[in-house]
């Protein structure tokens, strides 16, 4: 038994789930949600780090550009150690184990049936062992530059950040996640000891475990392999990044049967970050917009200019939001037209109760849901620790949401103004 943290037990009565949370004496945020009847478990170990931190403090307390795509590279290189690297230490407990970087956070994962405590000690191990050299690096740059050369032939992929390059002048996100092959190519050792130094410490990372686990024994392994850090310095800081877009339209030709659209409003209400209440707020208006049982959703449909491939996100972190739709369309410049039509047409009807009522209740059932899959429970336990908000209170949001506070979105965002359509088209 742990004697030395805190363990808080978080009760949600309306689910009966329990949550726990501990701070390590090192820094270290753990959360761990126990499911009774599951035989896996799922770990996820996590750092505020992702792709549009592109600064970082020198050892003259300085801040200091990095190459773009750091994090990314940093993430593929923490794998490999001086020995063996851990995916060859995974094998022999039989866990599935990745790695995600993505724009504001980079996490490393496993899932397992069977040991969990040493797959468990493999994570926190080669998570805080770094192990670089010049020639390691050089290696991965080619592959890594294989990857990047790749994914512009991806047009999901490269609609997305075209789009993103049309709505931000300057803010990293809409950079590659992988950053470019010219920026990749400046990333030395030295680099990525810097960036592991500034933000793979403790005081800037969680863990977080669903499933078949325990606590106690989670905080055992923790005493055991846990190394203190010094206090965490940097802070993330806003982008000088301008309300409005770069342009209105972008396009590329690539192998496609047919054209591919990303359309995009850039959003500034809520920043640097939006709250959750926005958020599930905006959820919702999106889904009377735009969902399957949608006006505008069923004429787009009826018209054939879009398919069952058509799909609308909410696209926010620090310092930045838009709200995107996509998919595949004889016609793109016309499915812009007809959305920014329904967003005037719903502004000037207001938002219906009844309608938003029911997929009220049709999200809040999919939240609720989601607590029976321990992949995304661990995944949303550090989304919600890096959010500063709690597991549970998206559940106490949606009973509380009102047509005024969908209104609210409704009168902020989606302006046309602050619109662009990125188009992938077949070649000739």
């Amino acid at each position: 038994m742990n004697n030395k943290t805190v363990i808080n037990e978080i009760y949600n009565e309306l689910l009966d789930e329990k949550c726990y949370h501990a701070v390590h004496p090192t820094g270290l945020n753990i959360y761990c949600m126990p499911k009774k009847g599951y035989s896996g478990a799922y770990a996820v170990f996590g750092t505020n780090y992702g792709s549009i931190d592109t600064k970082i403090l020198n050892k003259n307390g300085e801040i200091e550009d990095i190459p773009e795509g750091t994090a990314h590279f940093l993430e593929h290189k923490l794998f490999e150690s001086e020995d063996l690297d851990a995916f060859a230490r995974y094998a022999k407990t039989g866990a599935n184990a990745n790695a995600y970087t993505s724009f504001d956070t980079t996490c490393y994962l496993f899932s397992c049936t069977g040991d969990f405590n040493a797959s468990l000690r493999i994570l926190l191990d080669f998570v805080q062992s770094p192990y670089f050299t010049e020639q390691t690096v050089a290696k991965e740059q080619g592959i890594i530059g294989q990857e990047i050369t790749m994914y512009k032939d991806v047009a999901d992929w490269e609609v997305l950040f075209n789009l993103l390059r049309a709505l931000y002048h300057s803010h990293p996100v809409r950079i590659d996640i992988a950053g470019t092959t010219e920026s990749i190519a400046e990333i030395t050792a030295q680099t990525l000891y810097d960036c592991y130094n500034n933000f793979y410490n403790l005081n800037n990372m969680v863990l977080a475990v669903a499933g078949n686990a325990d606590i106690n024994e989670i905080l055992e392994i923790c005493d055991e392999l846990l190394k203190p850090c010094e206090q965490f310095k940097f802070e993330r800081k806003p982008h000088d990044e301008p309300e409005e877009i770069v342009q209105e339209y972008i396009e590329e030709k690539l192998s496609v049967a047919s054209p591919i659209f990303s359309f995009g409003y850039k959003e500034s209400f809520g920043l640097p970050k939006r709250s959750l209440k926005d958020k599930i707020a905006t959820n919702v208006l999106l889904e009377m917009l735009a969902g399957t049982t949608s006006d505008l959703y069923n004429s787009l449909l009826e018209q054939g200019l879009i398919n069952t491939s058509f799909g609308f996100e909410q696209f926010t972190g620090f310092g930045y939001s838009a709200t995107i739709f996509s998919g595949e369309s004889k016609d793109p410049h016309e499915v812009a037209r007809q959305i920014n039509a329904a967003v005037k047409e719903m502004r000037e009807k207001g938002v219906n109760e009844e309608e938003f009522d029911r997929i009220r209740r049709k999200l809040y059932g999919r939240i609720v849901m989601s607590f029976n899959d321990i992949d995304e429970i661990a995944n949303d336990l550090v989304g919600a620790h890096f959010d500063k908000v709690g597991m549970f209170d998206d559940i106490e949001i949606f009973r509380s949401l009102t047509t005024a506070d969908v209104k609210k979105i409704l009168d902020n965002t989606m302006r046309e103004k602050f619109a662009a359509l990125s188009v992938i088209n077949p070649i000739d």
